[in-house]
C-alpha cells in the first residue's frame, strides 16, 4: 500500500480537515441539499422504479410465454454478460471523456429502446429472443454508463459528504426494491383486467417505465456539473485498462476493499437469491409470504441505508464495517433456521439493514480512496465482479437442492464469516481505516 493511501484512509497526522477533528454529523437528507446531487438523486430513483419494475413486468410476461424457469435465466444473463465484457471500456470512457453526455446519451438509448420494446409487447408482435436482443443491448448501455455514473457521485459531493450520498443512494435502490415490484405488479393486474389481453398490459407497464427512464434523462441533463475528465498523459485505451490493473496490484487497500465488496457478498445475498425455495420448503409459504419476506428484507436495507445517511461521515468506519459483516452473517445464520413467517420476516429485516449498512460503507470507502483521474476504471472493474456474483451462488443452490436450504443458508453464514476473516488476516489496514479521508490527503494531493 502506497503512503499516499495509507494517509487517505487513516487518521494520519499533519494538516487537518473539519472532518479529522471533529465528529462530523450529517442530516439524514444533507446531500440533497447539493443542487446537482439532488438532480442526480432523483434521476438515480426514476432508473432504479423503472428496472425494479422492468424486472417483475419481463420475469411475469416471459414466464407466461415459455412456462420455463431456465427461460427467465437465459434473459438475466442477457443483461449481467455485457456487465462483465464492457464495463473495463466504460471505465476508460468515464476517465477520458466528460461524463454528464456520456450518462445522457446512454439513458437516451436505453429509454428509446425501452418504448421499442413497449409497441412489440402491447401490440402482440413479440417473441422469447426479443427479451434476449433487448438484455444484451440495455446491458451494453449501462455497462458503458454505469462506471460514469459512478464516478461522477464524489466529484459532486465531495469528501465530507461521500457517506451519505452513498447511503442516499443505497435508499433509492432499497425504496425502488420493496415498492417497484408491488406497483408493476399492480399495474400488470389492473391493464390486464376485463378483456384486455396480457401483452396490452404488460405493453402499457413497459410504456410507464420508458416514461421513468425519459425522466432520467431530462434530472440528468439538469446538472450543472459536466463530470470534466482529469488532465494526464495521453495513452491508449489498451494502456488505460493496464493502468487501471497496475493501480489495483499495487494500492493493497484498494484491492481488500473490491474484494470485501464482492466476496462477502456473494454469500452473504444467497438468501436474496434463494428466497422462493426457503419460504416453500421452509416455512410452507405461499406468494403473498413471499412477498412479506422481500418487503422484510427490502425494509431492513431501507432502514440501514437511512441510518447510514444520518450517521455521516463518522470515525473508525473499517471496524464498523467488519462489526456489520458479521452481524450479518448472525442474523443470516438465525434466518436460515427460523420456522415461522414472523421470525423469518424479523430476521430478514435484521439482514438486510446489517447487509446496506455494509455495503453502502464499503463503496463510500473506495470512492474516497481512488485517485479521481482512474475512479471510472476502477468502478468498473467492481462492475465486472458484481455481474459474476450469481455464479458464486451456484455452489449454495448446489446444496440447497441436495442437501437443504436452512443448511446452504447456514453454511453462507458461515462462509460470510471466514471469508471477512481471511480479509482481515491478509489486509489487516481494512480493520484500521478512519473516516476514509484521514488528513484529507485525498483533497489536499489529488486535486
Amino acid at each position: 500500500m502506497s503512503n499516499e493511501t495509507q494517509k487517505t484512509v487513516s487518521s494520519g497526522s499533519g494538516p487537518t480537515s473539519r472532518a479529522d477533528t471533529t465528529l462530523y454529523k450529517a442530516g439524514m437528507f444533507d446531500s440533497l441539499k447539493i443542487r446537482d446531487f439532488r438532480f442526480l438523486w432523483v434521476s438515480s430513483l426514476c432508473a432504479t422504479f423503472a428496472m425494479q419494475m422492468q424486472m417483475v413486468a419481463r420475469g411475469w410476461l416471459i414466464y407466461d410465454m415459455t412456462s420455463s424457469p431456465l427461460a427467465l435465466t437465459w434473459v438475466m444473463l442477457s443483461f449481467m454478460l455485457p456487465s462483465f465484457l464492457f464495463s473495463l471500456a466504460g471505465g476508460v470512457i468515464a476517465d477520458r471523456l466528460k461524463k454528464k453526455p456520456v450518462m445522457i446519451l446512454s439513458q437516451l438509448l436505453n429509454a428509446c429502446a425501452t418504448i421499442l420494446l413497449a409497441y412489440f409487447i402491447y401490440t402482440g408482435n413479440i417473441e422469447f429472443w426479443d427479451f434476449i436482443y433487448f438484455g444484451l443491448f440495455n446491458g451494453t448501455i449501462l455497462a458503458f454508463s454505469m462506471p460514469a455514473r459512478s464516478a461522477i457521485t464524489p466529484e459532486i459531493v465531495g469528501p465530507d459528504n461521500m457517506v451519505n450520498a452513498m447511503a442516499l443512494q443505497s435508499a433509492t435502490f432499497n425504496l425502488a426494491r420493496v415498492m417497484g415490484p408491488a406497483i408493476a405488479g399492480g399495474m400488470i393486474a389492473f391493464f390486464a383486467a376485463g378483456d384486455k389481453t396480457s401483452t396490452e398490459g404488460v405493453g402499457i407497464v413497459f410504456f410507464v417505465i420508458a416514461g421513468l427512464y425519459f425522466l432520467s434523462v431530462v434530472c440528468t441533463s439538469m446538472l450543472n456539473y459536466k463530470g470534466e475528465p482529469i488532465a494526464r498523459k495521453k495513452a491508449s485505451p489498451l494502456e488505460d485498462i493496464r493502468e487501471g490493473f497496475r493501480y489495483m496490484l499495487d494500492e493493497k487497500l484498494i484491492m481488500g476493499l473490491l474484494i470485501m465488496g464482492f466476496v462477502p457478498f456473494t454469500f452473504g445475498f444467497s438468501a436474496s437469491f434463494l428466497l422462493p425455495a426457503f419460504n416453500h420448503d421452509i416455512i410452507n409459504g405461499g406468494p403473498g409470504d413471499l412477498g412479506l419476506l422481500m418487503t422484510a428484507m427490502g425494509g431492513g436495507a431501507l432502514c440501514g441505508s437511512l441510518l447510514l445517511a444520518k450517521l455521516g461521515d463518522f470515525p473508525k468506519k473499517g471496524r464498523v464495517m467488519f462489526y456489520c459483516a458479521f452481524l450479518w452473517a448472525i442474523s443470516l445464520a438465525l434466518f436460515a433456521f427460523s420456522n415461522s413467517l414472523h421470525t423469518a420476516m424479523a430476521m430478514g429485516i435484521l439482514t438486510g439493514l446489517f447487509s446496506a449498512i455494509f455495503g453502502a460503507l464499503n463503496m463510500s470507502i473506495i470512492q474516497l480512496a481512488i485517485k479521481p483521474e482512474i475512479r471510472g476504471r476502477v468502478m468498473s472493474m467492481m462492475m465486472m465482479t458484481h455481474g459474476l456474483m450469481p455464479l458464486g451462488v451456484i455452489p449454495i443452490s448446489a446444496l440447497a437442492e441436495y442437501i437443504g436450504i436452512d443448511i446452504a443458508l447456514m453454511v453462507s453464514a458461515a462462509m460470510l464469516v471466514v471469508s471477512m476473516l481471511l480479509l482481515g488476516y491478509f489486509f489487516p489496514d481494512l480493520r484500521n481505516i478512519d473516516r476514509g479521508h484521514g488528513d484529507n490527503a485525498l483533497v489536499a494531493k489529488r486535486s
